[in-house]
């Protein structure tokens, strides 16, 4: 089975004040992890779908075998990302999932488990269960492309998830839409950062010792 992926990352992050594409996880741009991530879930082809800073982004995605989509119509909306992603689709393809990269808790186990799910019924939408609803990173099949190619302005796939089977992604809720969540994330990766580090666990070992 044939399936895509459409990294949506054309947004001009006019909230957070910075491309949240170019902020970094473990020294790796976000644009560039999801994308990675999504082709060793074995998604083929990669599309990234970029619109402002478009220039600025691309260099962070060079040695992956990906194509970037150019979305000069960004400003309308993450409708028109979806658009500009379906209409680069090769027609081999089954399916194709949606994701963004602005989403740190997405690792590769997620996608893995969104794949397995949809290869077991293509049939309909597999989407990721977070916050209380339905929302992407989720997998379309093909017969839902006409609807996505329907959507219009600011609205996304989400409003296409209603049917969807679900897989629980833990942390999906959490965003970076604004400085306030940028600051709430680098902290969290701090106090990761010092949770993980040899000399904390050399004290709880003497801790444990004593």
């Amino acid at each position: 089975m044939s399936l895509a992926a459409v990294l949506l990352a054309a947004g001009g992050s006019t909230r957070l004040g910075r491309p949240k594409q170019l902020l970094e996880l473990n020294g790796e741009t976000l644009v560039r992890r999801s994308a990675r991530l999504a082709q060793e879930a074995g998604f083929d082809p990669v599309l990234v779908v970029l619109g402002a800073r478009a220039d600025d982004i691309t260099p962070a995605l060079e040695g992956l075998a990906l194509t970037v989509i150019r979305n000069e119509g960004w400003e309308e909306g993450m409708a028109s990302s979806i658009r500009a992603g379906i209409s680069a689709l090769p027609e081999a393809v089954s399916g194709a999932v949606f994701l963004l990269c602005d989403q740190p808790a997405m690792d590769l186990g997620l996608l893995q488990r969104l794949r397995n799910a949809f290869e077991e019924d293509p049939s309909r939408p597999k989407a990721c269960a977070y916050g209380g609803s339905a929302g992407i990173p989720a997998i379309f099949p093909r017969s839902d492309f006409g609807a996505l190619t329907a959507l219009h302005g600011d609205k996304g796939a989400k409003t296409l998830l209603g049917e969807a089977d679900l897989v629980p992604f833990p942390g999906g809720e959490s965003d970076l839409d604004t400085p306030e969540d940028l600051e709430r994330w680098l902290i969290s990766c701090r106090v990761q950062k010092d949770e993980n580090s040899p000399r904390r666990h050399r004290e709880g070992t003497e801790s444990t010792e004593k």
